[in-house]
């Protein structure tokens, strides 16, 4: 397997790589910040039906204020990331191989070992590449052809990295 695609300098494309690699590590913020708020609410809810005094109503209050933020951490990391990364806009490209997937972005350049590599998960537009259990970097599918996109789905799905269709 052999395939070669380039990224054109898109002032866009880095913000939705910076959007797709946080939603992945900032997914369980969103978790721990809807538990703290349920526990928050249910909280203040019996406190103030069972009509007892007001020494716990600032604890449930703080539950409550803390899980709201904690649910929206992630939407404004995003925002920050999108925001910042549109200076980085630069032509690139990705050449994966059945040994490695090697990345150019300007003058830099990069690689991952396919044994490197712990999971790949699919996103609505990349294929998240994990490295242990951080995403490391992103496959854009839609700047490749068709049938090397089939054929790099079949690659990481016969290497177990991606849940077959």
């Amino acid at each position: 397997m052999h395939i070669r695609f380039a990224v054109p300098a898109d002032p866009a494309y880095p913000a939705r790589v910076a959007a797709a690699l946080s939603r992945v590590r900032l997914r369980r913020f969103g978790y721990v910040g809807a538990a703290l708020a349920a526990v928050g609410a249910v909280g203040l809810a019996v406190s103030s039906a069972l009509a007892s005094d007001d020494r716990f109503s600032s604890l449930w209050t703080a539950l409550l204020v803390g899980g709201l933020l904690s649910m929206l951490y992630a939407p404004w990391v995003r925002w920050r990331a999108r925001r910042r990364s549109g200076g980085y806009a630069v032509e690139g490209g990705y050449d994966i191989t059945d040994d490695n997937i090697m990345m150019r972005s300007g003058s830099e350049s990069g690689g991952i070992a396919w044994d490197g590599v712990t999971r790949v998960t699919d996103d609505p537009e990349f294929w998240i590449v994990h490295v242990g259990r951080m995403p490391a970097t992103v496959i854009p599918r839609r700047l490749m052809s068709d049938a090397d996109a089939e054929t790099l789905r079949a690659f990481m799905a016969g290497r177990g990295l991606l849940r077959p269709r």
